[in-house]
């Protein structure tokens, strides 16, 4: 069950029945603090059937996302322009063996506003620091902001995957690419109407991972990094795709872009991963 302070629905950029469909914890939300978590134990890459870690993005862009968008004025809000996960050599083994604990993140700003806000994170996997990262947020000014909470469009069930929680369809996956649709899903969007910066951020890592598992023994993600260019709006044609960089004996790394519904690459990443 997701549980918030007094007030924070309406203060809060990733909204509240997108963090009850990941099963995300808000635990504090202060002022300079915001600690929230979320178990990974039954998170599956829909591609590879490996467990996952690309579900961390929808945390961290969720905690450290929350603290940014704290300092927004009147009439301003907040989109994620910059994401980044890393994680221990254990990290991801830890985050997702089946009897793990919720992994915590617990966010803190980083320096003073400017038309961006930066805050840093910690992961925590029971009392092991695990990994951490960094959210950049920038301040506009939006046409609309829609807080009401739309009909839920997924009938969970005990067999309910990581796909479904995400609306993703696998198109294709090869050797060295892989392409994942997205589907439009208004849960999965925020306040303005495109889909969540988490969300994304976790797609694009699905598909990496996808291209760097396609044979051999696992690799284990050790970083995620993203860069946010464009809204993201899901449609017929929206979707995740990944190209392997180079996949060696013990190192593996991917590129992965969002392309919209408009054609256009909405978000950049890279993932490394390690074996």
């Amino acid at each position: 069950m997701t549980r918030t302070s007094p007030g924070f629905q309406d203060n809060i950029e990733t909204p509240i029945h997108l963090l009850r469909r990941f099963g995300v914890d808000v635990h504090d939300s202060a002022d300079q603090t915001v600690m929230m978590s979320m178990s990974l134990a039954a998170m599956r890459n829909p591609v590879t059937g490996q467990p996952t870690v690309a579900p961390l993005a929808v945390l961290a862009d969720a905690a450290a996302g929350a603290l940014n968008h704290f300092r927004h004025g009147p009439g301003e809000w907040t989109v994620t322009t910059e994401l980044t996960v890393e994680l221990s050599p254990d990290g991801a083994e830890r985050a997702t063996a089946g009897d793990a604990p919720p992994v915590t993140a617990t966010a803190r700003l980083l320096g003073p506003r400017g038309n961006t806000s930066l805050s840093f994170y910690t992961l925590t996997c029971g009392d092991v620091v695990i990994g951490g990262g960094t959210v950049r947020s920038f301040f506009f000014a939006p046409d609309q902001v829609i807080l009401d909470e739309p009909p839920e469009t997924l009938t969970r069930t005990a067999d309910t995957g990581l796909a479904e929680l995400m609306a993703i369809d696998v198109v294709t996956s090869a050797d060295d690419r892989c392409v994942l649709r997205q589907r439009p899903d208004p849960l999965l969007n925020n306040a303005i109407g495109v889909v969540n910066g988490g969300v994304a951020a976790a797609g694009l890592e699905l598909a990496a991972s996808a291209v760097i598992n396609a044979g051999g023994p696992p690799f284990r993600t050790a970083s995620l990094r993203v860069n946010f260019l464009r809204q993201f709006v899901a449609g017929q044609h929206s979707r995740y795709e990944a190209n392997a960089v180079r996949i060696g004996r013990s190192t593996a790394v991917a590129d992965a872009q969002a392309v919209a519904e408009d054609g256009r690459p909405a978000l950049l990443a890279r993932v490394t991963a390690y074996r």
